[in-house]
């Protein structure tokens, strides 16, 4: 039985998880036609790559369909409830890097931390009749911050993209997203509230705790790991 390990199909996480491998001795790469989704193990045995887009790493690790995978650490924890049963940390692979962050209109000028938008989102409700929106696409990530904070009077609504449009288009007062400059936020007169943000996401390496462990896929994880450089 072959280690599969899921890596992104396309784009610069995949160029940036080739090179993260390659630098290690573990020589990564596609094969056949942009279209074909086929790739290659080189300098070590036992190896089988799985090409899928970034988001659908976390489930198939989850579900035990692959053995390790590279994907942001903000969406394993946004989609994977109580993450760590299902997979485990191997490697920050220091590439990928950004922020999840909570922006409010720059003209807002009272509003600058989390306790400023709780008051903001109660008088919010008072005036209007309805809860402050927040548009996101990282409802479990956003909901658990947001009550650790003590932040209650909102809604989470659905952005899949454009986020940063939402408060323009007047579907959202706020918006919650993924951030590495902060460029587009400013370009919608939108600002970051102060403190740390959500959570600092990177390219990770998981290993999942639900795949099938036998001797042969154990032997070669500690192979993997050790040409790594890694701890399994």
């Amino acid at each position: 039985m072959t280690l599969k390990i899921g890596v992104p199909s396309k784009g610069r996480l995949m160029e940036k998880t080739f090179d993260w491998f390659g630098a290690r001795g573990v020589e990564l790469a596609r094969t056949g036609s942009d279209r074909e989704y086929s790739a290659s193990v080189n300098g070590i045995d036992g190896i089988e790559l799985v090409l899928l887009s970034a988001g659908e790493i976390p489930r198939e690790l989850a579900a035990g369909r692959i053995h390790m995978g590279v994907t942001g650490s903000d969406l394993v924890r946004e989609k994977l409830g109580g993450w760590q049963d299902k997979v485990s940390e191997l490697a920050l692979m220091g590439f990928g890097h950004a922020d999840l962050i909570i922006a409010v209109p720059k003209c807002w000028v009272d509003v600058n931390t989390l306790d400023d938008l709780d008051a903001a989102a109660a008088a919010f409700r008072a005036k209007h009749g309805f809860r402050l929106r927040i548009a996101t696409k990282f409802h479990r990530l956003i909901r658990d911050h947001l009550r650790d904070h003590g932040v209650a009077d909102y809604q989470l609504v659905d952005s899949q993209g454009a986020t940063e449009g939402t408060v323009k288009n007047e579907t959202a007062e706020a918006v919650a997203d993924i951030t590495s400059t902060g460029e587009t936020l400013r370009a919608n007169h939108l600002k970051i509230l102060a403190g740390k943000p959500v959570h600092k996401s990177q390219a990770t390496l998981f290993k999942s705790r639900n795949a099938d462990w036998n001797e042969d896929t154990r032997a070669t994880l500690n192979a993997l790991t050790e040409k790594l450089g890694l701890r399994a």
